[in-house]
């Protein structure tokens, strides 16, 4: 057993819900973005006021907050830029742990605006020697984010070069770009909007075709498939099955990709990374013996087909898709249990007399409020997902609107019901709906 001590385990957020919900499944850290100055544009991203709530409910929590500023700045963006580092420095006590930046200008800036802030560098600065490591600490970074292109090799070699308290951050889990550490054009060229100021528009996962320069209009498939070929569409990174030599390489943090991911993305990858990282933690021999629940549990977050990037070499043909861009995708996120009731009902009347049903009879049973994000109806088997690892596989027995009246399903996005289900749920637990290959409904299994 490596006697390092125990990796941080980082996860995005795209929107203060789904910051709770990183924080409730298990995130040591949260990275987040505000509404600028970040690569996620097309992200919800964060507004100051729900930054401010965010951060407070993660540090409540015992979990950090770190704000991304990594877009490369052109002139117009300074002057912004300042003043956004001096509005998150006041917004003490519940200014964030640590600001993410990978341009010189912004790094310059924020040092002087906010002295005592910590900052980390962004994978988007290309780090990928020890040198640059140290070039980074002697000028105030604490941390600095690994290129994706190192193996673990790599990595430890770097570990071994640089101060015992700096910290190095890997990604672990998520999408690959295909361009060196994320620096891509194909987006600017293409459609005019900036990957490396937070347009991206995700060109890489188009398909594409080759043209013969005497043959216009004739289009030919770069490989043997007659619809074409997605050339540039890499596969996920997964190292659920390798933590024991991401930790022996020397990362202090383990990071997720996915700054535009779900809810139930989040969730279901936040709890199986917390599980599988204590559980090596706690034994070697627990770990392996889990092997098989975190293959089936990571599976079923949205993916592409998993590899595990430059870690173990470079990449071959194999860590390309060459057929579709489309996600593997077996689970529909329903919503999330904000609060749960029992008699007296939160509609009933003064004398306290509870809502009666069309049938004449009385709601009886726990019920629990969460805000629709996808239709379901009454009978229906869905599954609770709890922080703590369990999945739960229910039956939808009753639905009520906030007033209390009772409804067969919940068709209308964002509507805030009150479900009654044949086992309770708790505040912070998922719902979800799994799928068949057909997009019909599938039966959840309770493990």
């Amino acid at each position: 057993m490596d006697d390092r001590k125990k990796p941080e385990l980082l996860v995005p957020a795209a929107s203060l819900e789904v910051l709770k919900t990183a924080v409730i499944f298990g995130a040591d850290a949260v990275y987040i973005g505000g509404e600028a100055f970040g690569l996620r544009a097309k992200a919800k991203n964060f507004t100051m006021k729900e930054m401010a709530e965010g951060i407070s409910f993660a540090h409540t929590r015992g979990v950090k907050v770190y704000v991304t500023a990594n877009i490369l700045a052109h002139n117009e963006d300074l002057e912004g830029a300042e003043r956004y580092f001096g509005e998150l420095r006041d917004m003490r006590p519940d200014s964030c742990d640590a600001l993410i930046i990978s341009d010189p200008g912004l790094f310059a800036i924020a040092k002087e605006v906010w002295p005592e802030a910590e900052i980390h560098i962004s994978t988007q600065a290309n780090n990928t020697n020890y040198q640059t490591y140290l070039f980074w600490w002697r000028l105030g970074a604490k941390r600095v984010v690994s290129a994706r292109e190192l193996s673990l090799e790599e990595i430890h070699v770097i570990r071994e070069h640089i101060p015992e308290e700096m910290e190095i951050e890997s990604f672990v889990q998520g999408s690959m770009c295909i361009s060196y550490s994320g620096r891509c054009l194909l987006s600017n060229y293409f459609t005019g909007r900036d990957a490396n100021r937070g347009s991206c528009t995700h060109p890489c996962r188009w398909k594409y075709a080759v043209v013969e320069e005497t043959r216009p209009g004739e289009y030919l498939p770069v490989y043997e498939n007659e619809r074409g070929t997605y050339i540039f569409n890499s596969k996920d990174l997964c190292m659920i099955e390798h933590i024991p030599e991401l930790v022996a390489a020397g990362i202090d943090s383990f990071k997720i990709e996915g700054r535009m991911k779900t809810a139930l993305y989040v969730a279901a990858v936040t709890r199986t990374y917390r599980r599988a990282i204590d559980d090596y933690f706690e034994s070697p021999e627990k770990y392996a013996a889990g092997l098989e629940w975190y293959r089936e549990e990571i599976s079923k977050c949205t993916h592409r087909h998993f590899s595990t990037g430059f870690y173990f070499g470079k990449p071959t043909e194999e860590s390309q898709i060459y057929d579709s861009s489309t996600y593997v995708n077996e689970y529909t996120y329903l919503g999330m249990i904000e609060e749960t009731a029992e008699e007296p009902w939160p509609w009933q009347n003064e004398e306290g007399r509870g809502m009666v049903t069309e049938s004449g009879r009385e709601i009886p049973g726990m019920l629990a409020r969460f805000e629709q994000r996808n239709k379901f109806t009454l009978g229906e088997s869905i599954e609770i997902m709890k922080p703590d690892g369990r999945n739960v596989a229910v039956t939808v027995e009753a639905l009520y609107t906030e007033e209390g009246e009772a409804v067969e399903s919940c068709p209308h996005a964002r509507q805030v019901l009150w479900v009654r289900l044949s086992e309770n749920a708790e505040c912070g637990d998922l719902l979800r709906r799994r799928e068949t290959k057909d997009g019909s409904e599938g039966q959840p299994v309770s493990v």
